[in-house]
């Protein structure tokens, strides 16, 4: 507003100067000259986002361990088998004839004649197999099988944690204008050129 009716004042006064100075003989009646006013700046501060809050996933992966057991690799077993008999051989003698009168020819004198004759009991060795322990079944148990075995076991579980992220700001200064600059003009009084 100042800038506009400062303009109008001194466009009038440079009309009304040039006319004076013709009707009055040059001599100045108001003198201005040019006023400039700087912008006024303020420095700001504010805090400026710099990372957004968020999560972050933590993983920790699952722990195994090895583990030693016994397990059976063959069960238990009953069979069953035949022992044979025990046998031993025995000798002894046996008779095998009882002895009885026979005929038989002989020579006697140079003559040959039938002649009854005894023959005594013969007897002769014979072996025989004795048993001694007879033929017998005889239960046979298998013991069972182990053996050692290393496996994989799970000590601990996969873990998964969810951390919330906070923003993060940070301060940052900022020049705002307070007021703006402006040009104007301004009244000045010189001796003997310019009259109040």
């Amino acid at each position: 507003m100042f800038t506009k009716t400062a303009s109008f004042t001194i466009a009038g006064l440079t009309l009304l100067g040039s006319v004076s100075e013709t009707a009055a003989g040059s001599r100045a009646v108001e003198c201005y000259e040019p006023v400039s006013r700087p912008a006024v700046y303020d420095t700001v501060y504010e805090n400026v986002l710099v990372r957004p809050a968020g999560q972050v996933v933590e993983y920790d992966p699952p722990i195994y361990g090895t583990r030693e057991r016994v397990v059976r690799t063959a069960p238990a077993q009953v069979r069953y088998e035949i022992v044979p008999a025990i046998t031993r051989t025995v000798h002894h003698t046996v008779k095998v004839d009882d002895g009885a009168y026979a005929w038989e020819w002989r020579v006697i004198h140079g003559r040959r004649v039938l002649c009854k004759v005894w023959r005594k009991a013969r007897y002769e060795r014979v072996a025989e197999t004795v048993v001694i322990q007879p033929e017998r079944t005889r239960r046979v148990v298998i013991p069972a099988e182990y053996d050692g075995i290393a496996e994989e076991v799970l000590v601990r579980p996969e873990q998964r944690r969810v951390i919330d992220v906070p923003p993060a700001y940070r301060t940052a200064a900022r020049r705002v204008v307070v007021q703006d600059g402006s040009t104007g003009w301004r009244r000045v009084h010189i001796a003997r050129h310019c009259q109040d």
